[in-house]
């Protein structure tokens, strides 16, 4: 017999969502704290910058505005048919997908677990907005995070997410053909150029049989 007040499968899969990315929450919470405090010695003042991560919440691409959004391309079209509902729902949910979130919702037949992504998502989008929130209103009684050491936070956590989604061949090679290509971009484009190259490189890696 099943107890009533036991939370459903798709809510303890929002809430390991939030528990695997909760290591990650603490860096993007920093992270976002050091992107308030540039964010306003650049002019943007205190609310643009809590607005912005609210609404873009894309990290670090954030710092680049724009352009590094655009990797977001390749991610959005392997995410579009986790999520289900109408087209407010979807909408809202894909709000949620960033580097961190995505790579944590993988499964092992290489499609994506919404529950798993949604819950990582919310508490990153939190993390993320609250840091912001005391780096653009707090700014100047918090040490400057790259002071600490704490710039290398997300390349640190970049590595350790990507480490499981590599132990398969095709993945692997996909991985290091995307390296390969942002590598040999990056002393000849713009920035987030060789980012948007590598990503649509890896896609179709991913997508083609062993």
């Amino acid at each position: 017999m099943t107890d009533p007040q036991a939370p459903g499968p798709g809510r303890r899969s929002y809430l390991e969502g939030v528990r695997v990315a909760a290591p990650i929450g603490v860096a993007a919470l920093v992270f976002g704290l050091s992107f308030g405090v540039l964010a306003r010695a650049a002019g943007m003042g205190r609310v643009a910058p809590v607005v912005m991560s609210v609404t873009t919440f894309a990290g670090s691409a954030q710092f680049a505005a724009v352009l590094l959004n655009l990797r977001y391309g390749p991610i959005g079209l392997s995410a579009a048919t986790t999520f289900k509902g109408p087209w407010w729902r979807r909408a809202l949910s894909a709000q949620l997908i960033v580097d961190e979130s995505w790579a944590i919702s993988q499964r092992d037949d290489g499609r994506l677990d919404r529950y798993l992504l949604v819950g990582a998502g919310l508490l990153l989008l939190v993390c993320w907005t609250i840091g912001t929130a005391v780096g653009a209103f707090a700014g100047d009684l918090v040490a400057d995070p790259e002071s600490l050491g704490l710039d290398a936070a997300f390349p640190a956590l970049f590595l350790a997410l990507l480490w499981p989604q590599v132990r398969e061949r095709s993945r692997l090679l996909a991985a290091l053909g995307g390296a390969a290509i942002a590598l040999a971009l990056m002393p000849f484009t713009g920035p987030g150029i060789p980012i948007v190259a590598a990503s649509l490189a890896c896609l179709v890696g991913a997508r083609r049989p062993a």
